[in-house]
């Protein structure tokens, strides 16, 4: 519920962004009315594409059984935790520009007299938030695979709720829960989740690996682990699967599993060390 919760809540408020700074440069406009009605066209069409995703990645699951499914979830939760690290990155690259490109962008689609290119350009815009969100609560959905599905579908309602407040506040201004803090402390709780999501992928993959006849040192690689842990907190409890769910720990981790996790970890921090200084998004007129 946590994960579903937090996955919708960050990309609602993302997608909500865009949507404000666009409209709110549209009223700016003179004869505005023709371009704000394909705005809000252009949102729904970037809706029904994230949504038309969501069908196509579940029918996909569902045609494949046994060995081809767990292959193709385990290729889903890698999309996903590679997705999560781009994401973050593209942040701190474009976050800073991103109202001056958005209002640019719409600019010019005014400027060829036609609203069908603003129409086109709120659809990637909303569609690319949507996309994400399907392919992170697939990836999610897989990894607590056996677990309530009433509180994975409760997690995401509170999570656009949640974001529909966190929005108004964000506009409101507050130095305590501004955008840079928003950015800042959501994109770290990314990162830990697209951990996670590795770990599982991992999990699944190592699964597939222990079935087939391959050389004893794979099984050693990704079977046995280097230690135990347990004792202290144990990833099958309550508080450690928690833990897992949210960041990839392992009690009993594979050798396999310390290296790439920690290849994750150190691809994260060269992508986005160079643009630490980088401020995140700029607040809507």
């Amino acid at each position: 519920m946590g994960q579903s919760m937090f996955i919708v809540w960050r990309e609602s408020v993302e997608a909500l962004l865009v949507i404000g700074i666009l409209h709110a440069w549209l009223r700016q406009q003179p004869g505005a009315g023709n371009a704000l009605r394909m705005l809000w066209a252009g949102v729904a069409a970037g809706l029904g594409l994230a949504g038309a995703l969501g069908w196509g990645v579940l029918q996909a699951g569902d045609w494949l059984a046994g060995s081809g499914g767990e292959w193709f979830q385990c290729a889903m939760l890698l999309v996903a935790s590679l997705l999560i690290l781009h994401m973050v990155g593209w942040m701190h690259q474009h976050g800073r520009t991103l109202k001056t490109s958005l209002q640019n962008s719409a600019a010019d689609k005014l400027s060829q007299g036609s609203g069908f290119g603003l129409l086109v350009l709120a659809m990637l815009a909303v569609g690319r938030e949507g996309s994400e969100t399907v392919v992170f609560l697939y990836g999610i959905g897989n990894q607590q695979q056996g677990q309530d599905l009433t509180g994975f579908v409760i997690g995401g309602v509170l999570g656009f709720v949640l974001a529909l407040l966190s929005y108004a506040a964000l506009q409101a201004g507050s130095r305590y829960f501004s955008w840079r803090r928003f950015f800042q402390v959501s994109e770290v709780m990314l990162l830990l989740l697209g951990g996670a999501l590795l770990m599982a992928a991992l999990d699944r993959f190592s699964g597939q690996l222990m079935g087939m006849d391959v050389p004893e040192v794979l099984y050693t690689v990704f079977g046995d682990p280097l230690w135990d842990t347990s004792a202290l907190l144990d990833d099958g409890s309550a508080l450690g699967g928690t833990l897992a769910g949210l960041t990839g720990y392992r009690a009993m981790p594979s050798l396999a599993a310390v290296v790439t996790l920690g290849l994750y970890w150190i691809a994260a921090w060269a992508w986005l060390k160079p643009r630490a200084q980088v401020q995140l998004a700029a607040r809507p007129a």
